[in-house]
């Protein structure tokens, strides 16, 4: 049991003995640090139920606790707030408990599974700075859900069919030559980007030209041949043409092969993948369904609606007049199919931009109404652009940051920045070049994941790869100088013994912030948030530099003072590596 929910329990009994009252809840926080204690009590929050001067009352609450619980030494009372000390023996007991558990923190796994979507591309260009964010809080999300004791399916859906595909497939076929990836020495699907790029140019020539002969705006977007080529395309693909999909078959396999390389670079992984091209027909049978229940209506033209006025929102198009499914008949089909191949799955998460909100909003409510159980617990992991100080990015124009030449661009910008502070000396260049890729990913990473999803971020490079305050790099360091500490103490005899009767300030409140880990990675996934885990593990690296500056580690005057830390430094190193881990970012052993 951790220490705040004992104490929570310990409250309770307080509460009942003193004023014979009986309370539900009890607030507890980590005391502030210009406070003495270790947990503080809001007693604020008891007034509910106690009437009187909260002072009064947590002094009260206080005395109780000293008297009648082991783990509290002391307590003292700041206006609402009761501030409670623990006892050195309940942090050296918590030690010796996880010092040999190698997967502290961590919850076996139990329950339903939930699956988490991410990354979900076009194929018709490569992955690109929104895609990398997109990509590491799904990643993320998914390894936390999974270290909190949840059974987790990575997948995503391919986007690989529709207008945008068939503007690829145009250009390639009236500009390519036959060009391919052997050829051109390109990744495939920086192939197919090109030719989307190469579409966009010659289609508003097109459209200039038209508007020039005294065609309007709309006229020239919808008549310029290209278009028209475009959309005849996708025509004969839907028909089955077999020259149309073999070229889609082609090009959407340079793109693949493109993608499993961005991935592999980047540290993710999936268990299973959905393509827009098998599921684009499926929720029809469902829409059907639900006509016959009433969850949907009928209008006079043949379309079909789901009103949901009732709850907020607007009436929503689920299938047109023709027949023909929408995104959201789409997006329903998926998620049925998705638990038909998955029966374990109890709930989903959709890691998509802010800019779909609304869509998620509508599609849960309708599968609610449908009726299906799990759908109460669908989420969507909404998350807010990436900006960079050059300004917001086009795919069409070719203005958008490649994820590939970014990650290269981030291990340069590690190799600058160690050569200009000389930490790397007595590297081999094999080893440099191996350690600038593991700093500028974990410092690229970080930099994304530490802010909360919901915010937008302006990435800078050069700002992500310092060496010190909250950076990936930082916290690097940190590892490896412990893992420096651990070879010493290992060539110099250093026994691992942690016999101790009495803790350092300095070193107790490691040991509270260690025994934090694993509330704080249930938070993080309760709250679909790697940025606290990030943020926790900063926190704990600032606690153990200034430990490391104040406390000599392998100088300490007795050796029991010095196996004790020398322990304390390896298990502060195992939570760094852990939850670094859940962050899908390495931690170098030297550095």
């Amino acid at each position: 049991m951790q220490i705040q929910d004992k104490i929570a329990a310990e409250v309770k009994k307080a509460v009942q003995a003193i004023f014979e009252k009986g309370i539900a809840e009890v607030e507890t926080q980590p005391t502030r640090k210009d406070f003495e204690g270790d947990v503080t009590v809001v007693v604020f929050s008891l007034l509910r139920s106690i009437k009187g001067n909260p002072v009064e009352i947590g002094t009260k609450i206080g005395q109780y606790l000293v008297e009648n619980t082991p783990e509290i030494a002391d307590f003292n009372v700041v206006k609402g707030f009761l501030n409670l000390v623990i006892t050195d023996a309940y942090y050296l007991d918590f030690f010796k408990e996880i010092e040999v558990q190698k997967d502290f923190g961590r919850t076996p796994e139990s329950g339903k599974a939930v699956m988490v979507e991410y990354s979900s591309p076009n194929t018709n260009k490569p992955l690109h700075l929104g895609h990398i964010r997109n990509n590491l809080l799904g990643y993320s999300v998914a390894e936390i859900l999974k270290a909190s004791g949840t059974k987790v399916y990575k997948t995503q859906i391919i986007n690989d069919r529709g207008i945008h595909i068939c503007k690829s497939m145009v250009a390639y076929k009236k500009f390519g030559n036959e060009e391919t990836p052997q050829s051109s020495g390109l990744k495939g699907d920086k192939l197919a980007g090109n030719y989307y790029v190469k579409f966009d140019k010659v289609y508003k020539e097109e459209q200039a030209d038209l508007i020039a002969q005294g065609k309007t705006k709309e006229e020239a977007e919808k008549q310029a041949p290209l278009i028209l080529e475009a959309q005849e395309m996708l025509r004969k693909w839907e028909a089955g043409d077999p020259e149309t999909v073999a070229l889609w078959e082609k090009m959407n396999a340079w793109v693949y092969a493109g993608f499993e390389q961005t991935y592999e670079n980047l540290g993710v992984d999936f268990d299973s993948y959905y393509y827009e091209s098998n599921t684009y027909l499926l929720g029809k049978d469902n829409i059907e369904d639900g006509l016959k229940r009433g969850v949907f209506y009928e209008k006079e033209d043949g379309s079909v609606w789901c009103d949901l006025t009732e709850d907020g929102l607007d009436e929503k198009l689920v299938l047109r007049s023709d027949g023909t499914a929408v995104y959201m008949t789409q997006d329903i089909g998926t998620a049925i199919q998705r638990v038909k191949d998955h029966p374990d799955v109890g709930g989903m998460i959709y890691t998509v931009g802010n800019e779909q909100d609304y869509h998620f909003k509508v599609l849960f409510l309708i599968l609610q109404k449908l009726g299906f159980s799990w759908a109460e617990h669908l989420s969507h992991l909404s998350y807010g652009m990436v900006d960079l100080p050059s300004g917001k990015m086009k795919s069409r124009e070719g203005t958008v940051v490649d994820a590939d030449d970014l990650i290269v661009e981030m291990s340069s910008t590690a190799k600058t920045i160690s050569t200009e502070l000389g930490k790397l000396e007595g590297f081999t260049d094999t080893q440099k070049e191996d350690l600038y890729k593991v700093i500028g990913l974990g410092a690229l990473k970080y930099y994304i994941l530490k802010v909360d999803p919901k915010k937008r971020i302006l990435f800078n490079p050069e700002e992500s790869v310092d060496f010190q305050g909250n950076t990936g790099p930082f916290i690097q360091y940190t590892y490896a100088r412990i893992q420096s500490i651990l070879r010493t103490a290992e060539e110099t005899g250093v026994k691992q013994e942690i016999e101790r009767t009495q803790l350092h300030p300095k070193e107790k409140e490691l040991l509270k912030l260690i025994s934090a880990y694993p509330a704080t990675i249930q938070l993080a996934a309760a709250n679909l948030s790697p940025a606290l885990l990030a943020n926790y593990t900063y926190d704990l690296v600032k606690e153990f530099n200034s430990f490391y500056q104040q406390v000599s580690i392998l100088g300490a005057d007795t050796a029991e003072e010095i196996s004790f830390r020398v322990a304390l430094s390896r298990k502060v190193g195992e939570v760094i590596a852990s939850a670094f881990a859940l962050l899908g970012i390495q931690v170098p052993e030297q550095m």
